[in-house]
């Protein structure tokens, strides 16, 4: 549950720079997902997938909204670390 929680406010501080008329949509979407996942502890394939979806998901919306991708490299660290 602690990597979730560190890879959720690594999400909220990207949804930070983008556009301001943007971040209402996805700091809740982030929510929303946040919630919706968190029962899936148990299954280890699982969580890797969805932290592997959630630093891609990341990057595209970066990139929809011309934010440096390189903002996200402590979302991979969160994501990808063991």
């Amino acid at each position: 549950m602690e990597k979730g929680l560190r890879a959720y406010a690594e999400v909220l501080r990207l949804v930070r720079r983008l556009p301001k008329e943007a971040r209402g949509y996805y700091a809740k979407y982030a929510r929303e997902n946040f919630v919706n996942y968190r029962q899936v502890q148990e299954d280890a394939d699982a969580l890797d997938h969805i932290f592997h979806r959630t630093y891609h998901h990341s990057l595209w919306v970066l990139n929809k909204y011309s934010v440096d991708e390189s903002a996200a490299n402590r979302l991979k660290h969160i994501c990808f670390s063991l």
